[in-house]
């Protein structure tokens, strides 16, 4: 399945591949496997072919993609992106990226990224209302989100 990722004027600026897992009413489980080089990110390095388990929702304004080391399989954080709800057909899932993300370390330790990002799509107040809304939500759901339930 075809993943993806639009901007704020519904222009896609990266896509990929995934493999459905599970899939409900209101969300859709891939696996997709890390498509850059090795880097550097937060407190851990990405690396090709790490292991992404990423659920999108149709009905919540972000998306949890869970990070799996691609050597020994130990997971490394949880990578969330604000944005406007999912779109699920049979061959692909596309969402609007909204620019703030949450990184969750392994420890748990939250880092809000890209309010600079943000801050330069110009949102109008509802829009980013709905964004900071949604940040708290999330941050609160991921106090509790086990990797492995």
């Amino acid at each position: 399945m075809k993943i993806l990722k639009k901007n704020i004027n519904d222009e896609v600026t990266w896509q990929y591949e995934g493999v459905v897992l599970s899939r409900a009413e209101n969300a859709i489980t891939l696996e997709a496997l890390f498509n850059r080089d090795d880097m550097p990110f937060m407190d851990i390095i990405l690396k090709r072919n790490d292991r992404f388990v990423e659920t999108f929702y149709s009905d919540r304004w972000y998306n949890i993609f869970e990070i799996y080391d691609r050597d020994d399989g130990k997971f490394k954080g949880f990578y969330c992106n604000i944005g406007k709800p999912a779109i699920v057909e049979d061959d692909f899932v596309s969402y609007v990226d909204l620019a703030l993300d949450l990184w969750v370390s392994v420890n748990g330790i939250q880092t809000v990224l890209d309010e600079d990002e943000l801050e330069d799509l110009n949102l109008d107040d509802d829009l980013k209302h709905k964004v900071y809304e949604s940040l708290r939500e999330l941050q609160e759901l991921i106090k509790t989100k086990s990797p492995h339930g």
